[in-house]
């Protein structure tokens, strides 16, 4: 490659693991693409990468042409990891030899959605700031208790590269080809796919509690919040009440009336929900998904997942589902 292509052509490197969400690629290519039609010339060369070679397979189950694994000496400037779907399928040996390699090598290594999941596995965040999409994040929490991710949209920490997924690469995009080309080309390119509204890196994943419990009242939404933060050890009612600032019994009014449920009843689906999905996700054993969930034992917490489910932890582990995290 001539030294002039080097100074003036960024390349980019995706590598997509069987099972990537169509979406979170496409809203990272597609501005670099545009960027290079609006600079009137390649400043971007884009390369995908699959761990098998020739195609990688979406979750929609369109396939994308794809290169082998890049190799030491590649070029790479950068290079983004996009994994989808569950943990369990993340296990390729050489996609986290190839991320180990391309990060000695000096290449800045990013992880798109569950993407990273896998830098955490090559070892690639230790002492980091980073971002995964919040459906994955208690598996990484389970799977590497010292690290604790951002619930951000993206997350820049020098040559480390995290994104939430989905949409959230379009702002992540804007914000690297701002580094490079500056704020006001970034704005073109961001025109172009009618993203008037570009997101800071740190705005939430997710819609805020009041949207999703479509609730305004307070002391219930610290209730919810305080749920949501105690999975493992929950606290009792008492407790509860005196943090949103009111009796236990007007708590249980509060629930009923805005909620069409109870403290007990809320709290027990919250916990329950976290359980399927680390069941889904993570390699963890049933008693342990139980005390990880504040149940008192594997027997009590079956009991309550089939009740709930209609079927027990084990058979919701047996199930091959892909989860439509971006």
């Amino acid at each position: 490659m001539a030294a002039e292509d080097l100074k003036n052509v960024q390349n980019i490197g995706f590598i997509l693991i069987p099972g990537f969400a169509l979406m979170s690629y496409a809203s990272a290519i597609e501005p670099l693409r545009a960027a290079n039609l609006l600079a009137g010339k390649e400043i971007y060369r884009l390369s995908s990468h699959a761990p098998d070679g020739d195609i990688a397979l979406s979750s929609s189950g369109i396939p994308v042409p794809s290169q082998p694994l890049p190799r030491r000496g590649s070029r790479l400037h950068a290079v983004f990891v996009c994994a989808g779907g569950s943990p369990v399928d993340w296990n390729v040996p050489a996609v986290l030899a190839c991320l180990r390699q391309l990060a000695r090598e000096g290449v800045r290594i990013g992880g798109i959605s569950g993407g990273p999941y896998l830098m955490a596995a090559a070892g690639l965040l230790r002492d980091r700031d980073f971002t995964i999409h919040w459906e994955h994040a208690p598996a990484l929490m389970e799977a590497f208790p010292d690290l604790v991710p951002r619930q951000a949209r993206y997350v820049l920490d020098g040559n480390r590269i995290t994104c939430g997924g989905g949409v959230a690469p379009l702002d992540m995009m804007h914000a690297l080809i701002s580094e490079r080309m500056g704020s006001d080309f970034a704005r073109r390119v961001s025109d172009w796919y009618l993203h008037t509204h570009v997101e800071a890196p740190g705005a939430p994943q997710r819609a805020s509690l009041a949207e999703r419990y479509r609730v305004n009242h307070p002391g219930l939404l610290t209730v919810l919040e305080k749920m949501e933060a105690t999975i493992e050890a929950p606290l009792d009612r008492q407790a509860m009440a005196a943090l949103a600032g009111v009796s236990p019994r007007h708590l249980d009014r509060l629930f009923s009336s805005l909620m069409q449920s109870s403290f007990l009843a809320e709290y027990r689906k919250l916990r329950l929900n976290h359980a399927r999905r680390l069941l889904l996700q993570s390699p963890l054993s049933i008693s342990e998904i139980a005390f990880a969930t504040g149940f008192s034992s594997a027997g009590h917490f079956s009991r309550s997942y089939r009740e709930a489910f209609g079927e027990a932890p084990r058979q919701g582990r047996q199930v091959i589902t892909t989860t439509p995290a971006g």
